[in-house]
């Protein structure tokens, strides 16, 4: 009798083991890539790294914020400088948005929009920051060589042209995740920022790596033509050593800018060049806040130092100094 019972528990056992295995499968299946479930968001601990470039966004929000505000508000920052100064500042602006939406899609509301956004925002801001960082060197370098036409009615409508090319190129740059070239959906083709595919990326390294090659050959120029115009000017009123201290220093400022935003980039656009998705994400990081780091630098070289500039903010924050336009807003930023 008791032989029998436990026969029969044993079967039953084994019926329920089945059954599980059964329903085990029937899960496995179901799983398929349309009802996958979203990845959780504690499948990934937050690093410093986090914390860091979400810092940085907000940083960059606020002190562009007070730039572009600064700029529209005054009626005498009109001039193709102020132009290119603002474009600057309202890339750097929605780098940092950017920056912001890519933490919130990664730490706080996963979504795949979400993600396709907020990586497209910064592949557009960063790109138009940089060609504007490439349009304010132009435009010293045209100052100094078209000093008599520089600041007429031509060269204004040159600069607004120049720039809505630029921001639609960077635009298109940043539409291309959402439209399709990602890959969400092919992890062999990943970048070392996903979602952006090795080819998308290499092209934008590219891009920067001109960029630079141009800013490197437009400030070498700009220097040739200050020592030239310097060392002419000494000439004629007999200060030459003075005269010499000045202008090295004013060479010695540019070829700080100039190292300031090659350091920044270099190091992301070899990365970006060199890695894939399967390189180690702390390298991305540790070359990806430096970039960040440009885009907090940028309102301290080119605005904050800009004496127009500065006169607009003390007006701004003393309400003491009299609100007369200027009539020069023909002058580039400070060098």
């Amino acid at each position: 009798m008791r032989s029998g019972l436990g026969v029969e528990q044993m079967a039953l056992n084994d019926s329920e083991v089945g059954l599980e295995v059964i329903l085990a499968m029937d899960q496995l299946l179901e799983l398929t890539p349309s009802n996958v479930p979203p990845k959780p968001l504690e499948a990934s601990v937050m690093t410093p790294w986090d914390v860091a470039l979400c810092v940085s966004g907000a940083l960059i929000c606020c002190e562009n914020a007070i730039v572009v505000a600064t700029i529209i508000s005054s009626s005498s920052l009109r001039a193709p400088m102020f132009l290119l100064i603002g474009s600057l500042a309202w890339a750097d602006f929605l780098a940092g948005v950017g920056l912001l939406l890519h933490f919130l899609s990664r730490r706080c509301v996963y979504s795949e929009a979400l993600e396709l956004g907020s990586v497209g925002l910064l592949v557009s801001a960063l790109s138009a920051s940089v060609f504007s960082l490439l349009g304010i060197t132009l435009d010293r370098f045209l100052s100094l060589h078209r000093a008599l036409t520089y600041g007429s009615r031509r060269t204004h409508t040159q600069t607004r042209c120049a720039l809505a090319v630029g921001w639609t190129l960077a635009g298109l740059q940043g539409a291309l995740p959402a439209m399709g070239w990602n890959c969400l959906h092919d992890e062999d083709s990943c970048s070392i920022l996903r979602p952006l595919t090795r080819v998308h990326l290499a092209t934008l390294c590219g891009g920067f790596l001109l960029t630079l090659a141009l800013m490197l050959q437009l400030n070498a120029r700009i220097c040739r033509v200050v020592l030239r115009h310097s060392h002419q000017i000494a000439l004629q009123r007999h200060t030459l050593p003075s005269a010499r201290t000045h202008t090295r220093r004013r060479v010695h400022t540019l070829a700080l800018i100039l190292a300031t935003f090659a350091s920044c980039w270099m190091p992301f656009a070899l990365y970006g060049l060199l890695g894939d998705g399967s390189s180690p994400a702390l390298y991305t990081y540790a070359t990806l806040v430096p970039v960040t780091g440009n885009s907090l630098l940028n309102p301290l070289i080119y605005a904050y130092r800009n004496t127009h500039i500065q006169r607009v903010l003390r007006q701004a924050c003393c309400c003491c100094l009299p609100n007369t336009p200027n009539k020069n807003t023909h002058t580039p930023s400070d060098v």
